[in-house]
């Protein structure tokens, strides 16, 4: 593990929305409190992440563990909560069946947004933001903001299915951030090319690094040097995998924080690899608290 003698107290903004994920008639926290494990599984002492999301109180217990670690003052309780059915098949990706959809959260609720050293957003549901208040959070932002694309990418149909479609207004949403993640199915939403043409769409808009993710085959990293397309390769790290929801969440809040601390594109996605994987093992990850990120066998089987 990299030294921290020389890392500086970090403040993030986690945004979200929560859901109810409904898998094999069994409920778990969903959404972005596996972002938000993630950062805390990183954190060090006095770090602070402030989330924006919202929850009901029927399912508070479900998330009220966790969250407690994190700062709620731009949060809210809300009447429903969206909940989705999934399912997997091996190695294909999941379907998802939504059951309520809550509105934009209150980007206005935030205050003094100049004082974080990060934004991560993750569109759980697609309608996290508006395009309106990505717009408004670039305009009054000039930090660094990692957007983890997730389900903008998919559609919706009149039995609230989602299904993957091109992105509306894409452009005008790379034109926000600086950093976006996507699978490799996401990745064709966005740009209907080979990876490293659609790699160049994405960065000739304004994106800073795009990471694709890719299960069991590891991470790449696309960025632009010298008006070149540059790639990094991240390895893939073996385990028994008994777990595919939440690992994307894990990878995306571990890149970015270390990322944040050194600037390092390839130790940040070498950690992030480390932890999905880690994430893969575990069978349920609404049991913790904080993944056993530095003392998993994986994590000790090389430094950096």
């Amino acid at each position: 593990m990299s030294s921290t003698a020389n890392w500086k107290l970090m403040k993030i903004l986690l945004i979200g929305h929560s859901i109810v994920d409904n898998v094999e008639n069994n409920i778990y926290p969903g959404g972005v409190y596996y972002s938000l494990l993630g950062f805390l599984s990183n954190f060090k002492p006095n770090d602070e992440i402030y989330l924006l999301t919202s929850w009901n109180k029927k399912y508070l217990f479900l998330f009220e563990k966790l969250y407690s670690l994190a700062n709620l003052k731009f949060s809210e309780v809300v009447k429903q909560m969206p909940e989705v059915i999934l399912f997997t098949f091996g190695d294909e990706e999941r379907r998802e069946i939504y059951k309520n959809i809550s509105s934009n959260l209150p980007l206005n609720k935030i205050e003094n947004i100049k004082s974080f050293d990060g934004i991560l957003i993750n569109m759980i549901t697609g309608f996290d933001l508006s395009l309106e208040q990505m717009k408004l959070l670039r305009e009054n932002y000039s930090g660094k903001i990692y957007f983890d694309i997730h389900t903008l990418s998919r559609g919706i149909d009149e039995n609230m299915k989602r299904e993957f479609r091109l992105i509306p207004k894409i452009d005008e949403w790379l034109n926000c951030i600086d950093i976006l993640q996507c699978n490799v199915n996401e990745l064709r939403t966005i740009y209907n090319g080979s990876e490293e043409e659609s790699a160049k769409f994405v960065l000739n808009l304004g994106v800073k690094i795009i990471l694709i993710t890719k299960a069991e085959k590891g991470s790449v990293a696309y960025f632009m040097k010298e008006n070149k397309l540059q790639k990094i390769e991240a390895q893939s790290f073996k385990v028994d995998s008994k777990n595919k929801i939440g690992c994307g969440d894990i990878f995306g809040a571990t890149f970015f924080y270390h990322f944040l601390q050194t600037n390092d594109l390839q130790l940040s996605i070498q950690k992030a690899n480390k932890a999905g994987a880690i994430a893969a093992s575990i069978q349920n990850l609404s049991t913790l608290k904080r993944l056993p990120l530095w003392f998993h066998p994986i994590w000790l089987k090389k430094e950096f």
